[in-house]
Formats: structure tokens, C-alpha cells, sequence
């Protein structure tokens, strides 16, 4: 037995990208029906989880700490660092039009919603030899990503309830199975229940994907790497299992949509395993810190050139995937651990979580061990020491086999170490070259030692983290053009058929290319599903005068 609704849009997934597409079409008086696969609880998809940081071009932020940023400069380095082709015709359409209008149609429209951004900007990507973000642009949200969702959340119910409930409709526990056609238009979905297999089939003229990527799934990921990229014999899943690419196939069987840049995906090369894992697999990502040494699984540090966080997350992961074994080692001291260390997401970041401004303050002025000692307590992965043998004994008995000889891993302590016998003027090492450099940004300096001996006095105990790769984004996905309307093998918008989201690859198939300048997703998420709204509500997208294409999107939004 099957049960049927009709509205005017149908929403298949409740991430950032859905709520947000839900919330535009409402205030706009549309009725929206919303199918999202997770519990009611967790409504909000990964952006519920997320640290919040985002890439904005234009701000307030940006002009009080004199960063003269431009539209023009950031897409010069976005395309540069993304390598986007010059065939890439609707990721560059889509590059363009989020400098042009993060300000505008994200910056500002969070800002009214009542949410609030942290008065630094950080620098982060900066590319290996300067090819990266020129400028700092990475914003971070107080309350982290889980105050945004929220308030999304608030203000849709707000919108639903305006009309006395009757144009919201969430589904939560429901799985889209199909895509309805007719014509060679969308005309709406078929669900299923997950707890019974109930099936529901919605009719509506206007169906919006926003599932998110691939990356949740192994199969998925591991079947679409590059050939000419080594590929890892394992990685942690830091998406979700729900990601897992079913629908861009449906959506390509069912009505040819063109799914592009599918290899192309946002990895992260320092995950732990989550201690309290949400699905098998779950892991979290470690921001490495800075002055930590990157070292092989026989204590080795990785080299030539030293691996450094914060410069290339790209290039750091093909040189991780390259090693003999899967995980590699992260070595510090408490010193180091209490200014630099951190983990991705609000679970870890509790005071900007939960908007604790004046401890953020001190812990960022005086450092704290907080974290150290949670993660000590939790995972198994994250051990200590008051010597470097004993320190090798124990990553040895975690790893099951001698790989690390104790003498290996002193002499890699030393070698590092004799940086400074002779006095800061004689430094000859390219991490402790970066780190200067970094520091010389004040935010950067505030989270980042100044070099030192390894083997301080004092500094101690010694640290290692055993980490690997994770998952974390798609950055490519359906190809959609600036109305976010999904096109065909030939370029032509599928009637009645939408893309937002990682869904679409944050706008074009694979706005980022190969590289994302960091801090580009949630607000990919947000221009993607407001211009879709946009479309869907007044028959245009978001103009932008940046916007070259052989096609010209210009005239598509005139």
C-alpha cells in the first residue's frame, strides 16, 4: 500500500542545501515537501556537525584587518589553485559567480538570519608556493555550523507554520527510490519508508536533489579515483553512508542527466577514527598542527619536503596515499598540543560551539591541554610519553608490529632539533620556513608555537597521533547551470529537475576543480540553493558579470 502527495517542489535530502532551498521557496509561498533519509534529530545533514568556517570575499572582517580583496583577485586564485580546464565551462561560470556574490547572497544573508561571524579571518590554503589563497578569507562562524543549521531550521518551521502548517511537510526516515518523468520532464518522486518499506509517492512539478556527494560510501570512492593519483588501500569515512551517489545515478538513468568530475574530491589527509562513532567507519579530521613532525610508519619524516598543514590539503593527500602503509604518524609535545592542536567540527570546538567567547579568548591567548587530555582519554590512537623509546613502545604495541625502532625515532627528533643549536639565523628547514611565514598573520600566530626544539625542557610529555586518510567531500556531482537547473548530455536544462548542493558539486558539476580554496562548501551550499530557488519562484538565476562561458550563463540570468 502507497501513499500520495502533491505539492509544488519536493526536496529530495534535508542537508544545508535542502533546508536552505526549502526555506527561500516558502517565504516565497510555494508548498515544499521535504524527503531526507536521516532521523528528526540530525535534520540538517553534516553542516549539524561542521566547524563553520567559510571562504567570503568582501566582508566587513576583511576591510577592519585591511585585506583588500576583490571579486577579481579571488577568482584568479581560485581558478588558479582549482586548475579548473578551459573547458570547465559551468564550474568557471560557478567559481565566478560565488566571489561575485558570497557577500551579497551568503555574508549577508546569515547576518540577517541573526547568525555571527568571528572577528578574525584566517589564511588557510595558501598553496605550496604561494599559488593558494593570496589573501585571508576563511570565516568562522560563532556557534560553528551547528548555530547555522539550526537557525535555518527555526526559520523554516517559522516559514511552514505561516500558513498554518500546511505548505512544510518533512519526511525524515524516507529514501527517494526514483524519479518520476513524464515527457522528458521531472514531475516528481517515488519514496520508501526505511523502518517498513512503506512507499510514498509524491507528484510534484519541480524536483530539487540535494543528497550530497559520493564520499560516503568506499565503493563509490574508491571506483571513481584518478588513475593517475595513488590511491589509499583504506580511508575513514568522514561523509556520511548516506552519501553514496544512488541518486545522480537515477537521476542520469532516469532523465540523462550529466554527472561530471566524479574522481575530483575533497579528502583530508590526518584522520583519527571518531571515538564514539556515529556508523562503522566514522572518523574525524585532525587539523595537524603546524610544528608537529610528519613522519612514515617507521618513524621516518616524511620528505624530501616536510609535509606542513595549511598550505595544499590536495598535494598533502597524494603524498599520504603514496607511502608503503596507510596511516602515518603525527609527533609533538604537550607544548605544542595546548596552542596548536584541534579537531574539524563542533563536537571539538565547544567553546566556539557554544559561544564561549571570553574562554575562547584566554584559550587562544594562554593555550590549553583540554583537548589533549580528552583525546588521551578517548582514543586509543592519540598516546603519550615522558621519552621517545617509551614513546616508540607504545606506538609500536598500537600498531601490533615493531615497525619503529627507538633509535630511528630519536634520530629524527635530533636531526630536527639541531635547527637550533646554532640560534634562530641558522635555521635550514622548510616546515620551520612556513611556520615563520605563517606567523607573520596574527591569527596564525595565536595558534601556531614559535619554533622550538622539539626536546625542550619542559615541553613534555612527548605526543604521537596515529592518523590516515578520511573522507570528506564530492567535488563533483550533476552538472547545473547558474539557475542550478540540471542539464542533459548536451547541455540543456532537464525540465522541472534541480541540482543544489555537493549534489551538483557546489554549483556546475565541479565549481572547485581539483583544489577548494578551503571554507567553499556551506556556502556553495547556500548560493547554490538560493539561486535555485530563485529560479524556481521567478524563472531566473543569480546574475553575475563575471560569468564567461561559451555559452554564455549571462544571458541565462539575464
Amino acid at each position: 500500500m502507497s501513499t500520495r502527495l502533491h505539492t509544488d517542489v519536493v526536496i529530495a535530502g534535508g542537508g544545508l542545501a535542502g533546508l536552505v532551498t526549502a526555506l527561500e521557496l516558502l517565504r516565497a509561498g510555494r508548498r515544499v515537501i521535504v524527503v531526507d533519509r536521516d532521523t528528526p534529530d540530525r535534520l540538517g545533514g553534516l553542516a549539524r556537525w561542521a566547524f563553520g568556517g567559510m571562504a567570503l570575499v568582501g566582508t566587513p572582517q576583511q576591510a577592519r584587518m585591511g585585506i583588500p580583496d576583490t571579486p577579481e583577485v579571488a577568482l584568479r586564485d581560485w581558478l588558479r589553485f582549482g586548475e579548473l580546464g578551459a573547458d570547465d565551462a559551468w564550474p568557471r561560470a560557478w567559481a565566478a559567480c560565488y566571489v561575485e556574490h558570497s557577500r551579497a547572497v551568503v555574508y549577508d544573508w546569515l547576518v540577517a538570519l541573526g547568525l555571527r561571524f568571528m572577528p578574525a579571518v584566517n589564511w588557510v590554503e595558501r598553496g605550496l608556493n604561494g599559488e593558494g589563497n593570496s589573501l585571508p578569507r576563511y570565516h568562522v562562524l560563532w556557534g560553528t555550523a551547528r548555530a547555522l543549521t539550526l537557525r535555518v531550521i527555526e526559520a523554516l518551521q517559522q516559514a511552514g507554520s505561516a500558513a498554518g502548517g500546511e505548505r512544510l511537510r518533512i519526511l525524515s526516515g524516507h529514501r527517494v527510490t526514483a524519479i518520476e518523468r513524464q515527457g522528458g520532464a521531472a514531475c516528481g518522486v517515488l519514496a520508501q519508508r526505511e523502518a517498513d518499506a512503506q512507499e510514498v509517492r509524491i507528484d510534484a512539478p519541480v524536483v530539487v536533489l540535494a543528497t550530497g556527494g559520493l564520499n560516503g560510501a568506499s565503493e563509490q570512492v574508491m571506483a571513481n579515483w584518478p588513475a593517475d593519483r595513488p590511491r589509499p588501500a583504506t580511508m575513514l569515512n568522514g561523509a556520511h553512508p548516506y552519501a553514496d551517489g544512488r541518486l545522480h545515478a537515477l537521476a542520469a538513468q532516469a532523465l540523462g542527466a550529466r554527472v561530471t568530475h566524479a574522481g575530483e574530491m575533497w579528502n583530508y589527509a590526518a584522520g583519527i577514527p571518531h571515538p564514539q562513532p556515529h556508523f562503522p567507519g566514522h572518523g574525524l579530521s585532525l587539523i595537524p598542527c603546524k610544528s608537529a613532525l610528519w613522519l612514515d610508519h617507521r618513524g621516518r619524516r616524511i620528505g624530501p619536503q616536510p609535509l606542513v598543514t595549511g598550505f595544499d590539503t590536495h598535494a598533502l593527500c597524494q603524498r599520504v596515499a603514496a607511502l608503503e602503509q596507510p596511516w602515518t604518524w603525527q609527533l609533538l609535545n604537550r607544548r605544542i598540543a595546548a596552542r596548536e592542536l584541534a579537531l574539524s567540527g563542533a563536537e571539538h570546538n565547544p567553546r566556539v560551539r557554544d559561544q564561549h567567547k571570553l574562554r575562547f579568548i584566554l584559550d587562544t591567548l594562554r593555550g590549553s591541554d583540554r583537548l589533549l587530555q580528552q583525546m588521551l582519554r578517548e582514543s586509543p590512537q592519540v598516546i603519550a610519553s615522558d621519552t621517545l623509546a617509551g614513546l616508540a613502545a607504545r606506538m609500536n604495541a598500537l600498531t601490533g608490529a615493531p615497525h619503529i625502532d627507538p633509535a630511528v625515532l630519536q634520530r629524527t627528533a635530533d636531526e630536527f632539533d639541531a635547527n637550533f643549536i646554532r640560534g634562530d639565523k641558522l635555521h635550514n628547514d622548510d616546515q620551520l620556513r612556513r611556520i615563520v611565514h605563517a606567523r607573520q598573520w596574527l591569527p596564525d600566530r595565536l595558534r601556531t608555537c614559535k619554533p622550538a626544539p622539539l626536546q625542550m625542557k619542559g615541553a613534555g610529555p612527548f605526543v604521537a597521533i596515529q592518523t590516515q586518510l578520511i573522507t570528506r567531500k564530492s567535488l563533483g556531482g550533476l552538472q547545473t547551470d547558474l539557475q542550478s537547473r540540471v542539464l542533459d548530455a548536451g547541455g540543456q536544462p532537464i525540465p522541472g529537475l534541480y541540482g543544489v548542493g555537493e549534489a551538483a558539486g557546489f554549483g556546475g558539476g565541479g565549481a572547485n576543480g581539483r583544489r577548494s580554496l578551503e571554507g567553499t562548501f556551506l556556502p556553495g551550499c547556500i548560493l547554490t540553493a538560493r539561486a535555485a530557488a530563485r529560479s524556481i519562484t521567478q524563472g531566473r538565476g543569480l546574475a553575475t558579470r563575471l560569468a564567461p562561458s561559451p555559452q554564455d550563463p549571462r544571458q541565462e540570468t539575464a
